[in-house]
């Protein structure tokens, strides 16, 4: 999810074979899904396809050892505090008789089972779903989603209420006035010309929640309204990306279902070593992106943003390619004169 472009990222995320097998997944557990549901008030189809994203239905969980990996980004030291966190955390695992050393495999960041949680998290949100006694991520679907459930409970989940909303904006919507991390009531946003794609009306007790208004891929590409909800997804994986498969997916398990904007392809995201050259150019051209390090980030964006707003370019705050090559073009100007 950070390092294709979203188009490319959905087509995997919310593929036509991941979507037949969450949709079986459902109708083979449907009495366990809707006990899950019942208890956490999380609905099920978002849980299956954290599920489908996580581990393609419990398929593939990873095969890196566990407590190696900990240890390896322990010592490596760029998140050295937050891996021995985890890797003590393992420590406690195996400790207390919660898993086996031998079952402790999950991907290199020491992710582990059918829903891929990192160890503390096992340790503070992990839910026994059948009452065994014992928190099984690993072989135990019950007990992986419940975990998830649990999690996104903990994180202020909204039972049947909205996730993401896919809208059109106004050819007149001025973009200077729009703050990326700024939330309004979607009545606010309705009434600035926003409106649903897929060309319905607002629900009453939609208008009336707060929302962030999202555009992934710039402006020429598909805008959405987040909510609540998607901000808890955030919780269990800090990407606007990760947080659209998912709902995507989970829109798609109940028939056809699709974004209905134009993905601009011919714009796409720049690379980690392009970030950190607009970075440069940026600051060099008087606009602060904080130390540039080729992460585009919060700061980054604001930097980006002055630029666009500066010169005469749509302020949509996007990364891609076009933006990148009118930056170094405006710094090469500003070095030949």
């Amino acid at each position: 999810e950070y390092v294709r472009p979203l188009w490319e990222y959905l087509d995997i995320a919310a593929s036509s074979q991941r979507v037949r097998n969450g949709a079986d997944e459902i109708v083979g557990r449907r009495g366990m899904l809707t006990a899950i549901e019942n208890r956490f008030s999380v609905d099920y189809e978002i849980l299956v396809a954290i599920w489908g994203l996580e581990s393609s239905y419990g398929v593939i969980q990873g095969d890196r050892d566990v407590v190696r990996s900990l240890a390896t980004l322990a010592w490596e030291g760029r998140r050295r505090t937050w891996a021995e966190a985890q890797l003590i955390a393992v420590g406690h695992m195996i400790d207390n008789g919660y898993a086996r050393r031998d079952e402790l495999f999950g991907s290199w960041a020491g992710a582990m089972g059918q829903t891929q949680f990192i160890p503390e998290t096992y340790l503070a949100r992990g839910a026994d779903f059948d009452g065994d006694g014992r928190i099984d991520i690993w072989n135990n679907v019950g007990d992986a989603l419940s975990s998830s459930a649990n999690l996104l409970a903990e994180a202020g989940w909204r039972h049947e209420a909205p996730v993401v909303i896919e809208v059109t904006l106004p050819e007149t919507f001025d973009l200077a006035t729009w703050d990326p991390g700024a939330a309004r009531m979607t009545a606010e946003w309705s009434m600035r010309g926003l409106r649903r794609a897929d060309g319905g009306d607002w629900h009453a007790d939609t208008l009336m929640q707060a929302s962030r208004l999202v555009l992934p891929s710039g402006r020429r590409g598909p805008a959405f309204l987040t909510f609540p909800n998607f901000q808890a997804l955030r919780r269990y994986n800090n990407s606007t990306s990760y947080g659209i498969g998912v709902w995507l997916l989970s829109q798609r398990f109940g028939g056809e279902f699709t974004i209905r904007g134009e993905w601009p392809e011919d714009d796409p995201p720049i690379t980690r070593s392009q970030t950190l050259e607009l970075q440069q150019g940026l600051l060099a051209l008087g606009y602060n992106p904080g130390t540039p390090d080729g992460m585009f980030g919060p700061n980054t964006r604001r930097a980006l943003m002055a630029f666009q707003r500066a010169h005469g370019y749509p302020v949509d705050g996007y990364a891609g390619r076009i933006m990148y090559d009118q930056v170094m073009a405006t710094l090469s100007a500003s070095e030949g004169n």
